[in-house]
């Protein structure tokens, strides 16, 4: 209720793949935000909560039952200007809200993805996060303590810099707490990234047909220097500048392909299909970690695709081993082109501002 353009909405969904189709701006995408934050706590567009209100609002809720292995589950979330979020499973709040994020897991592919190829690491450092964070809650504490060491460390080099003082002592103590999360951060990116790769590749082969090839490495400072001795060595440096210059929050994810660098010299398509592949991939860690299928949302991925590539990746997730799928469309024709040619068994719902029907193209 009252969440971005629908004021209220019930729906179900008995079938594993979905197709929403609808113009530009109907609440395609909306309706996969509300799933996404059920499963993850938080909007994939807005970093504020309350901006996902609908217009003219104050508040907003959204409820869902989730089912895996035959238990079903109530998921509630709700957020109201000046109050704190409510987040809650079966009617219960949680202690910390990070308990969650693991349980009902997501993947989503929508076109914000190109922003792993053409913006800065940290995009794609927050990508990996959550793709690890969904499997190991060792993982997700360990980041949450050092981002937290680090926020304070920052503080104080900036509180030093304007006092032309330091406490070695202090800045020693969130130096030992940032040495010690941040090592589990670096030990376990490297061994998630080792066992990543060789599913990423079967993935992104599976996706071209084997015409093209692929890489995918990991780059941080800490293969070549202690952590507390980084720290140490860069403290000149950090006072200068008044934040942290050595960390795992530097880390990077090098994404290239036979020619050389993807973000330079990769087409459109062959950085759609890149990161097809890697959100592809990511249901398969996910599966194999948690032992089921994550659920599946694809907002308009077939706008830089050609049509070879979208029938292969239509039948890959069409497949019996994969879980719910949620797929956005602009084009009604074009979709019940390739379901027909497919011959894939699904539902499809025609959006229509903020209104959602079961549609009879199908």
């Amino acid at each position: 209720m009252n969440f971005k353009n629908y004021e209220e909405l019930a729906l179900e969904f008995p079938s594993r793949i979905n197709f929403l189709l609808g113009l530009n701006g109907s609440g395609k995408t909306n309706l996969l935000e509300a799933i996404y934050y059920l499963s993850t706590t938080k909007s994939f567009s807005n970093s504020s909560d309350t901006q996902n209100i609908r217009y003219g609002a104050d508040y907003f809720f959204i409820r869902g039952f989730f089912t895996n292995t035959n238990k079903r589950s109530e998921v509630f979330c709700q957020i109201q200007s000046g109050r704190k979020k409510v987040f809650q499973e079966n009617s219960r709040d949680y202690e910390k809200i990070s308990d969650h994020i693991g349980k009902y897991p997501v993947v989503l592919i929508s076109p914000l993805d190109v922003d792993l190829v053409k913006e800065s690491s940290e995009a794609r450092r927050k990508f990996f996060d959550q793709m690890i964070a969904q499997i190991d809650h060792s993982y997700l504490n360990a980041l949450l303590e050092y981002h937290h060491a680090l926020k304070q460390r920052n503080a104080l080099l900036k509180l030093f810099a304007e006092n032309n003082s330091i406490d070695y002592d202090i800045i020693d103590l969130y130096d030992q707490q940032m040495a010690r999360s941040g090592g589990v951060i670096y030990q376990k990116r490297k061994a998630f990234v080792a066992e990543f790769l060789p599913i990423f590749n079967a993935s992104y082969n599976l996706l071209v047909d084997n015409r093209e090839e692929a890489t995918l490495a990991y780059a941080s400072e800490l293969e070549s220097a202690e952590f507390e001795a980084g720290l140490k060595s860069s403290i000149k440096k950090d006072l200068i500048l008044q934040r942290t210059t050595f960390g795992v929050h530097r880390d990077d994810y090098v994404f290239g392909f036979a020619h050389g660098e993807l973000k330079r010299l990769g087409s459109q398509g062959q950085q759609k299909s890149f990161l097809v592949a890697i959100k592809l991939a990511q249901v398969e860690v996910i599966k194999s970690h948690l032992g089921f299928s994550p659920i599946l949302l694809l907002d308009d991925i077939f706008d830089k695709l050609d049509d070879t590539r979208i029938a292969r990746l239509l039948r890959i997730i069409s497949g019996a081993d994969y879980g719910q799928s949620f797929i956005t469309d602009a084009g009604p024709e074009r979709t019940q082109a390739m379901v027909n040619e497919l011959e894939i068994d699904c539902d499809i719902f025609s959006v229509e501002k903020g209104s959602i029907q079961f549609s009879s193209i199908k």
